[in-house]
């Protein structure tokens, strides 16, 4: 019977994990079961952080456009609200930009919705 070598599949997987840990502190990049345990822990950060993005950048976006639309003689609530009553569907993505880089198109936006 021909010899069997192993454990080239299971080198092969700690070999990616460590390659996974580059850029680790210490021994979490270079201990086998060290870097595991980091990545176990990195990759729920990366999932969750993820989904606190997409939060993070609705709150700046509305702060914003209540910003703007302060200057423009209303607040957040009575624009979003007016936008919804006339049935105008920018979302908060959009009227952050022009807030922020086309005031006068903003201005505009808010004088046809605000009478």
């Amino acid at each position: 019977m021909p010899r069997v070598k192993r454990g080239t599949v299971a080198h092969r997987k700690r070999e990616k994990n460590l390659k996974y840990a580059k850029g680790f502190k210490w021994h979490r990049r270079t201990n086998e079961r060290a870097a595991k345990e980091a990545l176990v822990h990195a990759w729920v950060h990366t999932f969750r952080g993820r989904k606190q993005r997409k939060r993070d950048f609705r709150t700046l976006w509305e702060v914003k456009v209540n910003a703007a639309a302060r200057d423009n003689g209303t607040n957040y609530s009575k624009l979003i609200g007016a936008l919804k009553k006339q049935k105008i569907s920018l979302n908060r993505k959009m009227l952050a930009e022009l807030a922020e880089n086309h005031p006068t198109v903003f201005k505009t936006v808010v004088a046809a919705v605000i009478k």
